[in-house]
């Protein structure tokens, strides 16, 4: 359905079967609504009850389904009972925080010794240096972790090997068929692993490995004979979900059941460094994926990007509230930083992108742009122009890149082809993003290698700017009845997307800009329902300009709903993502898509 969109995106209705929703409605006493976005979802009837109500103990597998788990929790045993030193080596970003915080706490509540090591994105880059092994082992570690790294750091275990230092890799990065000489690799995104958890983000995958190590040593009676408290994993489960929505893995399977419980954790605020970052943003209202995604983890993200490094780990492992709190705040300023940066190179880089507008993949390239935010702007330049980005910073020759994605085009994959075409220096990455170095030199041949792989797979993709859409709601709808009817199917993320709705023929009874960014509106349907909406960072594009717009022609609006809480009040309004000015959706055929 072509509709005259005011962001140029094509409105699409998903698909549902009439047969599925009536029987989720008298099998299940559920209603119209929750039982169109199951059939829409393709919840199969055999999985309803667990989709609804997902718990650790029916989702979680037997962890050695992992490739070299069982041996890994072996020589972990041994680690604990001989006292060995370990080193923990982390990414930067909010998975590798979380994950490092997982194993540092967990081995403080064993009263085990260990340092723990976040490199340094611009001196450092991404992933284990000769240089970074070496200082923890000149810190007397006998066996070095690696969380949400490590799988493609050949040299580095190489030489840690060499030193008879055992490396242990924790990941989920995609793979070579030839893996490092490590000890053991548990990564679900081995070549050879067939544990169907390739879902997983690397806080996912530690914590497997710590239900793994808390088995062996209660079945050793460790903990009785040590005189130690078992460690209570639930309670850890507020770091795995951080790690699983900031990494924006799919929130199927055990994912889903992390979150949905992660978010009860994460509401009691046991770990101290998450609990100050939630009380200096102010999350009065029970947290939701929303503000650990778009509040919590930009902010532990910030050390990682424009300040230190290591503040994103050293928050979460903290016990001080002083030095909780003084971290916090710095990676809250480190967020402020960073979005100025973001806003300066964005626009940049839009006023250069028109040269390159009709490129199938967009590679932009300039000197010493700011390596901390170029993943950032990338995803902002993904999402306008509906196509892969890469954004690559030059400096001394050498280019250092970002790269995000859209759904059918696996960056990772092609970036570990153009590695091992030896085009890139280094690279790795996910289906929907990545990074590598690059000599400037090659840049060009890079460009038309991707551009030839993005050609030969474009079958793949889905149609140019879709929107997908779950149903048409009256403007009535928008109450918070129906908002808890929504909420049944959460957490919402990848995978699971927060369902979107159309309500049609409203006009605006008066619209404000907010935070000098933002447009609050008051709309009013045919019926005389009043709903209060918001248009996210809209002042400056079209769906601002109409929402401020004085006129009286009616038009329709597309979004999701959202709950405010304040101060023990609570109101639903509408989130707007676009805005059509067609009268005929009620007329709209559900496509095929989604």
């Amino acid at each position: 359905m072509n509709s005259l969109s005011i962001s140029g995106k094509n409105w699409i209705l998903k698909q549902y079967n009439q047969d599925d929703l009536t029987y989720f409605k008298e099998n299940f006493s559920l209603d119209e609504i929750t039982s169109k976005l199951l059939s829409i979802r393709n919840i199969k009837k055999e999985e309803i009850k667990s989709f609804l109500d997902p718990s650790i103990k029916n989702f979680l597998p037997n962890p050695n389904n992992l490739i070299d788990m069982a041996k890994t929790t072996l020589r972990s045993v041994k680690i604990i009972q001989e006292k060995e030193k370990i080193g923990i080596f982390g990414d930067y970003d909010v998975d590798g925080a979380t994950s490092t915080a997982l194993l540092g706490n967990y081995f403080s509540e064993l009263n085990l010794d260990y340092e723990v090591y976040i490199p340094d994105r611009k001196k450092e880059g991404y992933g284990p240096s000769i240089e970074s092994f070496e200082q923890l082992i000149n810190k007397n570690v006998k066996v070095i972790f690696t969380v949400d790294c490590g799988t493609l750091s050949f040299d580095a275990i190489k030489y840690a090997k060499e030193k008879k230092i055992d490396v242990i890799v924790l990941d989920h990065h995609q793979s070579e068929v030839k893996l490092p000489s490590a000890f053991s690799v548990v990564n679900p995104n081995r070549l050879d692993d067939k544990s169907n958890l390739q879902y997983l983000c690397a806080a996912g995958v530690a914590f497997m490995f710590l239900v793994s190590l808390n088995r062996e040593l209660r079945s050793l009676d460790w903990f009785k004979k040590n005189n130690i408290e078992e460690p209570n994993l639930i309670n850890y489960l507020d770091l795995v979900s951080l790690g699983t929505i900031c990494d924006v893995v799919p929130l199927i399977g055990l994912n889903r059941a992390i979150v949905k419980q992660g978010l009860k954790i994460i509401k009691s605020k046991k770990n101290l460094g998450l609990k100050t970052l939630i009380d200096i943003c102010k999350i009065e209202s029970n947290p939701s994926t929303y503000h650990i995604g778009y509040m919590i983890g930009p902010r532990i993200n910030a050390g990682g990007r424009v300040g230190k490094c290591s503040h994103g780990a050293n928050l979460l492992l903290n016990k001080s509230p002083k030095d909780s709190f003084k971290l916090a705040n710095e990676l809250d300023q480190y967020n402020k930083e960073r979005q100025m940066l973001e806003k300066d190179l964005l626009q940049k880089i839009l006023n250069e992108t028109k040269d390159y507008s009709n490129d199938p993949v967009l590679v932009l390239s300039g000197s010493n742009w700011h390596e901390g935010i170029i993943g950032i702007v990338a995803a902002r330049l993904k999402d306008k122009f509906n196509k892969p980005v890469i954004i690559i910073s030059i400096t001394d020759g050498i280019g250092k890149a970002s790269a995000r994605s859209v759904i059918g085009f696996d960056i990772g994959s092609v970036i570990i082809s153009a590695a091992q075409e030896n085009i890139l220096l280094k690279g790795g990455g996910h289906k929907m993003a990545g990074g590598f170095s690059i000599k400037k030199e090659n840049i060009e041949k890079f460009k038309d290698f991707i551009f030839k792989k993005f050609i030969k797979r474009s079958s793949n993709l889905a149609i140019k700017k879709p929107l997908l859409l779950d149903s048409i709601i009256a403007p009535s709808a928008v109450n918070k009845e129906f908002y808890n009817k929504i909420a049944l199917l959460s957490p919402f993320g990848s995978g699971n997307p927060e369902p979107k709705f159309i309500i049609e023929d409203l006009k605006t009874i008066n619209g404000k800009i907010v935070a000098d960014k933002h447009v609050k509106s008051v709309l009013i349907g045919e019926d005389g329902s009043t709903i209060k909406s918001i248009a996210f960072n809209a002042v400056e594009n079209d769906l601002g300009a109409y929402l401020i717009k004085k006129n009286n022609k009616s038009f329709n609006i597309a979004g999701k709903l959202s709950l405010n809480e304040w101060r023990g009040q609570s109101n639903v309004e509408f989130i707007i993502d676009d805005i059509s000015v067609n009268k005929t959706f009620k007329k709209m055929v559900p496509s095929s898509i989604g």
